[in-house]
């Protein structure tokens, strides 16, 4: 047996399935065995292993026993000369496999080799190449001098920046998404460290295999789509404190003696410094847009409430009005909008005034409610209403236009899709539109034809494209990793129709417009 897979799954179903799916396509030509490893997951992904790729070896936790027992479960039962472990929110391309283990059969001194990944908006990941959390290291990482210093040997050496992403390296540390393993390393300097229940894993892996006298490499001439986080919810608050305790353990471990206890102590304070910041960080992302919208819609409140004291009232209202009332009108509007997911991003304008009609019957009802001497005014609750509807859609405008990353628009009303496929295409555009109403424009690439790229990357630019849909039944992953890593900064949303029916999978989430679900995704 050449190679063995191990893909540990926590509800992750249809992520799941398009990575088998890949996998399958990239073993045909190598003698392979695949194991997926089920945390007690409650999506029917055990079902949906057992029924679609009965071939795969399944393993079904009765309990999430963690990222790194479960990955050794695979592993003791593995027969390959090499063990690969892969997270199942990946997209290998079909090379990927061959390529990778020719490399490590021309070198024997490698341990464990990485490859370049690319996250579902074609950006590189720099995950994929770094240094050991050495305390100069993880000074210059947690307080910022490697994003200053980005070329410099000395403060970005913890992701390695200094180095050409295209170019072959030995480095320190790789990334458990994609972490292909030599048996006989493993054997000698053992598996998975069982005390890591979560990241930190592939950290320590990584050292253990150099101590053992072998090399890790970095391998960019085949690439992977990596979804950064789908299968571990990246952009929790839970991911920042169980990553940070994942990197307090390994200085715990490795990090002994004398003046290695002075940097343990140091390392430990900044690690939890440097999660407080991050935890603080998605607050304030989080809050941001409320916390603008609600001084834009008060400022105007004002504005209205003086109007109306001079025209029509030709008396001042109370200050419990302005400094009590009036915000609370704003934070129901607010709430509102967040329970109709108009907060979500991509930002969708019909979600958005759904909520302030929300919101609006909601004031007007409790207003009725509240005694004489508390209703001051229905007129201002209205015309707030239609200030807030202006003011929300023309900030998100305004930034959508300023071409902020962050900001843009979702509505279907400037939809303008292509999808790129074979045969499926007009499957596919079904499906597209179900997920939503009519896009303003829908039009298709058929690949069985003669494909150019660059006139292809052209007809997006004329037609103003902003919705790009793969269907991976026909187009191969190497031609989607190709496109949106030209295409990043076109603002353009990515989105794959795999060869799963009725999904389609975006970075943003997984729709399945037949049971009307959607599956957010936290990153």
């Amino acid at each position: 047996m050449k190679l063995s897979i191990v893909i540990v799954n926590y509800n992750v179903k249809h992520f799941l399935r398009q990575c088998l799916d890949s996998v399958l396509d990239a073993t045909q030509n190598i003698e392979a065995e695949i194991f997926v490893v089920d945390n007690n997951s409650q999506d029917q992904s055990v079902e949906m292993v057992q029924e679609c790729f009965p071939q795969v070896h399944l393993i079904a936790n009765k309990e999430n026993v963690g990222f790194s027992r479960a990955n050794n479960q695979a592993i003791d039962m593995a027969k390959g000369e090499f063990i690969l472990l892969l997270n199942p929110d990946t997209l290998v391309q079909k090379d990927t496999f061959e390529k990778s283990i020719q490399f490590m059969d021309e070198h024997p001194d490698a341990g464990a080799l990485g490859v370049k990944m690319i996250n579902g908006e074609g950006e590189f990941l720099p995950e994929s190449k770094r240094a050991l959390p050495i305390p100069s290291v993880a000074f210059y990482k947690i307080f910022g001098l490697s994003k200053l210093f980005p070329k410099s040997k000395k403060f970005s050496s913890y992701h390695l920046t200094y180095l050409d992403d295209n170019e072959i390296n030995e480095v320190e540390v790789l990334a458990g998404a994609y972490m292909l393993l030599r048996k006989t390393a493993i054997d000698k300097v053992g598996s998975l460290d069982n005390t890591f229940f979560m990241y930190g894993e592939d950290v320590d892996l990584s050292y253990r295999i150099t101590q053992g006298g072998y090399k890790n490499y970095y391998y960019p001439e085949t690439r992977i789509i990596h979804y950064k986080g789908e299968s571990t919810k990246k952009g929790s608050l839970n991911y920042v404190i169980v990553f940070y305790k994942a990197m307090q353990i390994f200085v715990e471990k490795h990090f002994i003696g004398g003046v290695a206890k002075i940097y343990r102590h140091f390392l430990n304070f900044a690690i939890w410094l440097r999660a407080g910041l991050a935890i603080l960080k998605r607050v304030v992302a989080q809050l941001m847009m409320p916390i603008l919208d609600f001084i834009v819609i008060y400022s105007g409140m004002l504005l209205l409430a003086k109007y109306w004291e001079q025209a029509v009232l030709i008396a001042p209202y109370p200050p419990i009005y302005r400094y009590l009332f009036v915000p609370l009108y704003i934070v129901t509007w607010i709430l509102c909008i967040a329970l109709m997911k108009g907060y979500k991003k991509p930002f969708a304008l019909h979600k958005i005034n759904k909520g302030i009609l929300l919101g609006t019957v909601a004031i007007l009802l409790i207003y009725s409610l509240l005694p004489e001497t508390a209703r001051y005014s229905r007129a201002i609750i209205v015309l707030g209403a239609m200030w807030t509807t202006v003011a929300m859609n023309s900030l998100r405008y305004l930034l959508h236009k300023l071409k902020i990353k962050s900001f843009y628009f979702g509505d279907s009303s400037s939809r303008k899709i292509m999808i790129l496929g074979g045969k499926e295409v007009h499957r596919v555009a079904l499906l597209v539109q179900l997920n939503d109403t009519a896009p303003e424009k829908l039009l298709f690439s058929d690949l069985t034809a003669p494909f150019d790229q660059k006139k292809f990357i052209e007809l997006l630019e004329d037609e103003k494209i902003n919705e790009l849909v793969f269907c991976t039944e026909t187009v191969e992953i190497h031609t989607v990793i190709d496109l949106i890593t030209q295409l990043k900064d076109h603002n353009i949303t990515f989105k794959i129709a795999p060869k799963e029916p009725g999904v389609l999978i975006s970075p943003q989430d997984v729709r399945t417009p037949i049971a009307e679900q959607e599956v957010e995704i936290d990153g």
